[in-house]
Formats: C-alpha cells, structure tokens, sequence
C-alpha cells in the first residue's frame, strides 16, 4: 500500500474516533427521549394534531407493523410522483413519466434503503422527483433503519418489559435531531466546494474545441441505413457545445452519504465531478458515510450500561474495515498482468506501474478509490466513485464480500449495529456450545425463540442472492442483461442480487438491469431482504426486553474483550464462507485465476 493510502486512512480513522463519543451520547439522548423541555412539549402538540400518542409505547409486532405501513406508503408516494412527473413542476428539462417498471424498481429502491437505480439520474428525474421523492426517502429510510436499531437497544437495556419505544416518535426525532442537523452542515461544505445547489435548467456551454465523432446514418424516416453487408453505415459529425446538467445536487449528496443511501443525482455517483469533485469532498463523503454506523455502537454501549460492549463491536468491525480496505488497494495496484505480457505502448506500460486505472478518476487514484470502495459496500451506502466492472477480479470480488458478509463493517445507519448484534447472539450461542453452558448476552438468555429470529435474519440473505442469481443464470431475460460472458458475466449477476438483497445499490456496470425482469426480480429482492430482517430484530428486541436480567457469574462468557472480538469477526466469516465461496469460486476466484494463470 502507498503512503497515499495509509495517510487517507489514518486520517479517516482519527476523524471518527473523534466523533464517535460525542455523537454517539447525543443519539443515546435522543433515543432515551433527553431532550430539552420546550422540544418535548412542542413535539407533544405536533403528535397530537397526527393523532400520535406520543407517551404511549409499542410492543414488538405493533411497532413492526407500523414500520411496514409507513414504508409501504412511501413507495406509493415515490412511484406516483415518478408516474405523474410529466405534470409536476420544477422540471426543467422537461422530463416525461418514468416507465412503470422502472419506477416500480425505484420506489422499492429508495424507500429500502438501497438506492438500486437502473436509470441516468440527470436524464431521467426533474428536480421535484428528485428532491420530494428520492431525497426525502433518503431520510426516511434512514431513519427506518435507526430506528430499528434503538428498538433492539432498548430490548437488550430494558427488562420484564413488552414495550420496545414508539416508531413515530423514533422515527421522527431520528430525522429532525440527527440526520436533518448533520446533513445541512455537510451539504454547505459541499457547496462551498463546488457541488451545485440551483433550481436552474441545463446550462449548454460552448466547448474551446469541436470535437468530432463517428455515428451511424439514419434515412429520412430515422430507420438506421446498412450496407451491402448489414452493417450500418457511419459518418462524421461534429458538436461545438456540451450541456451541463444542473440541480440540488449538494442537499441531496450529503443525505445520500450520511444515510448510507448510496443514489447518486448522476448516473456517474459519486465519480461525477459535481457530485465529488476533489480529494477534500472525497474525504468527506468516506466520513459522512461511516459516522453514524460506528457512532452508534457507542450508543449502544451507553444505553445498556456498558460501554465496553459498544466498542467491542466496534473493534470487530474496524479491524474487518481495515484489512478489506489493505485487501482492495493491494489488487488494484497490481495491474492487469495481460497488458504487460502483450507489451503494449510505452504509455499504457507506465500507467501500469501505478497500478490498474481503469474505471478510477485520476483526482482520487488507487488510494482514494480502494477506501471509498470498501467503505461504501461495508455499509449500506452503494455509492461508487470508481467502476468496479472495471476492477481486476479480486479487486471486484472485495466489495462484493463486504456486502455478503451482511454490511457489519460497520454498516448501514441502525442496519449495521442490528446486524452484528445478530452475529453477537450467534457468537454466544456458539461459545455457550463449546463450554456447555446457556448462552447469554448482557445478562440475558438466548434460547431457541431468539436463535430462530437470528437465523431468519441472517439467512434470508443468502437465500434470496442465491437463489435469484440462480434464476438468473439460466432464463434469457436474465442473460439478455450480460455485457460480458463467462465468469465475469457471473459476477455481473452475483453483484447485482447479493446489492439488491443487502440494501447496497451499487453494481457491476455491465449489467443491463432496466428490463422487466430485473427491475422486477430486484425489486422483490430489495423488499423482502429489507423488511424480513428487521422484522426479525424486532421480535428479537421485544423478546429480550421481556427477560430478566441475570447476575454475572464466574461461568458467566465475557463479550467486551478480544476473544469475543475474535469470535465475532470468526462468526462472520463462518456464515458468509460457507454460504458464498462456492458461488465466489464461479464468478472472481475463477476469473482471477484464468488471468494469472495465462499470465
């Protein structure tokens, strides 16, 4: 690794750990209702004009229910808006209504939290759609999963209790206490960077050169023309100007970010220079996107009265960030041993040296782009300023990993810390079977009720990545989407569902996913990998909240210090090893091996 790279990554690692502590109070605070008493009357009288209680709390499944309800109403929102975009304002380019495939797709997309968009966003969604639609479930979809994540805090704190909070009052003090005060302060120093904030249409700007270009000819009916042999007939033309898309572009980025969203205002995400334009936003960005995933361990550890617990799970996520991030660096800057054994121009040879460039903006290089890659796919996020299709094989395969090994390193906003406190029930039971005692968490029983939760949760994954690529693979409308064959064509499809089924919204950008089929299939798969889970944590949350707390014992494992950190991380690898090395061995490993094996 560079001297680039290390000093990116200290100075990444140093911002958080600063940050951690603080915020992770101020949310335990939030979370606990601490808040100043003019804020909670006024918050009182705005609940009571929605018809909310707000002192009155819910059990597991009323909470669940509500959840799905506000969810499922927002993808109505968001797909109307997509379907009557034709006569809505602030449209500047004129954008007609989106297909009702692909706004199905989006709907699902954005309101999961995943952000999975098989559209150009500059050419596709005016500025209302962008703004009412997929910014504002940009908050609430991260407040969804952070509300979930308090919900099962609670469970673990609370006891001989059948209540875990109240979603309304969760999800709306998450959105106007949390996300709303960080983003604003994000997207002003995006601005003050150069990432546009206007309500202004399309600027078209004159280029210094003409640049000229070869397209094919069309007769006067638009039908392409042929030649003697059937292969269209090309000719030179030539364009002077070029049109600047423009939009608020910074408000939605900064959310994006935060809330591990992912869904770029340009199809580019966040290689597009004014969604990121220099070393500084790409700085920022990796920051806004970890911050509140790891700060929320230390919530955790705050509200259950042990502080220790919070960052024992945060040393288990760091240590798999750390090494993936080394790992993802480490392949890209090997290069592409076949353009060295087919000696290729002096040119080609010395960008090589620096490693395989391809797909990577130059303003970021390997370093920038091999940190923002892992930090996108270990959370939720799904941003990209890189194009991992253009990845070496094991350079593809790391984010494709980091995102089956359920996004714990250290995850989405609240998804993360649910999902490791899963594998931290599991690590439990596990240890409790080798020492043959009852597992326990935090003074708590785990028995045969909360190990079934757990495994739906972790297993409904899985399930839905292997059995959707499966599909995939072997109907033609799945085949037809393969830019490339073979195992890379594989990896295409594998990436795409392990995305979609995780939350993560990136993608192989070989695959054409807006066809019927995958907007369809993926959209499914978002849904259910999404909302299964969290069901899951929260019958977990109620049931835990009802137990009594046990007194530790000299039997009792201890679950804050390294072995429980190693055991932790060991159970990650555990379930996501067993699950998709064979799929892996398909796709990455065996295109990895093809290629140096020649070389």
């Amino acid at each position: 690794m560079t001297l680039e790279f290390w000093a990116l990554l200290v100075a990444l690692l140093v911002g958080l750990g600063l940050a951690i502590k603080p915020l992770g109070l101020y949310m335990a605070a939030v979370a606990e209702g601490h808040l100043p008493r003019v804020l909670l009357r006024f918050e009182t009288r705005l609940f009571r004009l929605a018809g909310v209680d707000s002192s009155q709390e819910m059990g597991w499944g009323a909470y669940a229910r509500a959840l799905l309800l506000f969810n499922f109403l927002g993808v109505l929102a968001v797909y109307a808006l997509q379907r009557l975009q034709g006569w809505l304002p602030l449209d500047p380019q004129h954008f007609g209504a989106v297909g009702p495939r692909s706004a199905f797709n989006t709907a699902i997309s954005f309101v999961t939290n995943t952000n999975w968009q098989g559209y150009a966003g500059e050419s596709t969604m005016g500025n209302l759609v962008q703004m009412a639609g997929l910014a504002v479930q940009n908050f609430l979809s991260a407040a969804t999963g952070i509300a979930v994540a308090f919900a099962l805090i609670r469970g673990f704190a609370r006891r001989s209790t059948a209540t875990i909070g109240n979603f309304w009052v969760d999800v709306s003090r998450i959105t106007t206490y949390v996300l709303l005060p960080i983003s604003f302060v994000i997207a002003l120093a995006m601005v003050s960077q150069g990432v546009p904030q206007t309500f202004q249409p399309d600027q078209v700007v004159s280029l210094r050169a003409p640049v000229s270009y070869m397209v094919p000819k069309t007769d006067v009916q638009g039908n392409p023309v042929k030649d003697a042999q059937g292969a269209p007939v090309m000719v030179a033309s030539q364009t002077t100007t070029q049109t600047l898309p423009m939009g608020p572009v910074a408000s939605q980025e900064a959310i994006k970010e935060l809330g591990t969203n992912g869904g770029g205002f340009y199809s580019a995400n966040s290689a597009h220079p004014y969604e990121n334009p220099n070393a500084l936003t790409n700085y920022l960005e990796i920051f806004a996107l970890l911050l509140i995933s790891a700060a929320l361990t230390y919530t955790f550890g705050r509200m259950v009265g042990d502080t220790r617990q919070g960052w024992a799970l945060l040393a288990a996520m760091a240590l798999m960030f750390v090494v993936a991030a080394g790992a993802e660096a480490h392949f890209e800057q090997q290069g592409n041993p076949l353009l060295t054994r087919q000696h290729v121009t002096q040119q080609a040879t010395a960008l090589q040296s620096g490693g395989n460039m391809e797909g990577k903006e130059t303003r970021f290089g390997i370093a920038g782009s091999a940190i923002f890659t892992v930090a996108a796919t270990g959370t939720s996020t799904g941003a990209v300023n890189s194009m991992f299709d253009s990845n070496m094989p094991l350079g593809g395969m790391v984010p494709m990993v980091m995102i089956q090994l359920g996004e714990v390193a250290p995850g989405g906003v609240g998804t993360g810390l649910y999902g490791m406190l899963m594998v931290a029930l599991m690590a439990v039971f596990i240890g409790g079977l080798m020492i043959g005692r009852t597992p326990e968490y935090l003074g708590k029983k785990i028995e045969s009720y909360q190990m079934k939760m757990v495994a739906i949760g972790l297993l409904i994954s899985p399930l839905l990545v292997l059995l959707g690529t499966a599909i995939a693979a072997v109907v033609p409308a799945g085949l037809a989407g393969l830019a490339n064959p073979g195992a890379h064509g594989f990896s295409e499809m594998l990436y795409a569902y392990t995305s979609a089924s995780n939350n993560n919204g990136s993608a192989f950008a070989g695959l054409s996913a807006n066809t019927p089929f995958y907007n369809l299939t993926l959209g499914l798969v978002m849904w259910f990998g999404r909302f299964v889970s969290i069901v899951a944590a929260l019958a977990i949350a109620g049931s835990m909240a009802s137990k009594k707390r046990l007194a530790v014992s000299s039997g009792t494992m201890p679950t804050h210090g390294a072995l429980f950190v190693g055991l932790l991380i060991g159970t990650v690898l555990l379930v996501a090893g067993l699950t998709f090395l064979p799929a892996l061995a398909l796709g990455p490993i065996v295109e990895h091996l093809t290629l140096w094996g020649a070389h």
